[in-house]
């Protein structure tokens, strides 16, 4: 592999995106104070609809407006209250990011849903998931790579110091390729989508964003490959879920970065959040067992929790960020 620059400083760690409880201004507090080397926007999605990761994110899509029906998002024939509602979430917590955050200068990520999870949740306006018809997913798509270029530009003009660095969340990109996203019935699952048009789809997002991509899966049957050629810098993933670690050794070598979610989301019967020291040793006896060198790790790896954070209690949420900093820590020191 030959030598590269991350869009991130050595040591760092980052959460995934959500957070618990319902006040950004709070979140945005303690994201910028534990995580100060790769801070985040918290995700709230105990705040309702709008506030989810689906809802969040059709807020974002370019002349393809979305309403809830039944408690899903589905195509809308023209933009509503729902739209409204999770296009204002996202406006307060930007305001709150440049009022927190405006003289920051280093790098911000950012997470927004990716194309082929978006098009397994969205419901078209006859039912059904977008995902059944191809034309309506290459339009999705679309939309989507024009309101990611837009969220990127309003983040960089609030923030003008910082770099912004941006996370596609791909939970269930394994299900879109293995064919296993149920139809409304839940009798059925969709036609499999071949890996070289999920490819595609998402290589089109990552290209329009115009900063570096990372894209998150906390799923098992991560294709990293596919990531890594469809353009993104780095793959983030929940360590527990890793079975086969020849492909993550090949994806590493080739230059994918690794997000790696190190530190569970929810306590262990004891009760206890891992010590940083844990972490690290997790992330470290991965790391020999892929035959890295060790001075490589802490460049190309960024500690994380396994997954979001959004239903642990405030306290774990907290304690689980400053023992992924302080692992960080350990591992540029080693």
């Amino acid at each position: 592999m030959t030598d590269q620059g991350w869009p991130w400083p050595a040591g760092a760690a980052t959460g995934i995106g959500s957070l618990p409880g319902t006040d950004i201004a709070e979140a945005q507090r303690i994201v910028l104070g534990e995580l100060p080397a790769l801070p985040h926007l918290p995700e709230l999605p105990a705040r309702g609809p709008g506030a989810d990761l689906i809802g969040r994110t059709a807020g974002l899509l370019v002349e393809l407006p979305v309403e809830l029906y039944a408690a899903r998002w589905r195509i809308a024939p023209r933009p509503g209250r729902d739209l409204r509602r999770a296009r204002d979430l996202m406006e307060r917590d930007l305001d709150q990011l440049a009022e927190q955050a405006e003289t920051y200068s280093g790098a911000i990520k950012i997470q927004v849903g990716g194309p082929l999870t978006l098009a397994a949740s969205l419901e078209l306006p006859i039912g059904g998931r977008m995902v059944r018809d191809p034309g309506a997913v290459r339009d999705l798509t679309g939309s989507l790579a024009e309101g990611v270029r837009d969220h990127v530009a309003a983040v960089a003009r609030r923030l003008p110091r910082a770099s912004v660095l941006l996370q596609l969340d791909e939970p269930s990109l394994p299900a879109v390729l293995a064919g296993r996203v149920p139809t409304e019935s839940g009798f059925g699952t969709y036609r499999a989508m071949e890996p070289g048009v999920a490819g595609t789809l998402l290589r089109d997002v990552v290209e329009a964003a115009g900063v570096p991509v990372v894209v998150h899966c906390c799923a098992p049957d991560v294709p990293l490959e596919l990531i890594r050629t469809a353009g993104a810098v780095g793959v983030a993933l929940d360590l527990g879920l890793v079975t086969d670690l020849d492909p993550l050794g090949e994806a590493v070598d080739a230059g994918l970065g690794l997000l790696a979610g190190a530190a569970p989301t929810g306590p262990p019967s004891g009760g206890r959040a891992p010590t940083s020291a844990q972490v690290a040793d997790r992330v470290r006896q991965l790391w020999d067992r892929l035959g890295f060198p060790r001075r490589r790790l802490a460049e190309q790896v960024v500690v994380t929790p396994a997954c979001g954070l959004a239903n642990a209690s405030p306290q774990y949420a907290r304690a689980v960020l400053t023992a992924c900093r302080d692992a960080g820590r350990r591992l540029a020191e080693d």
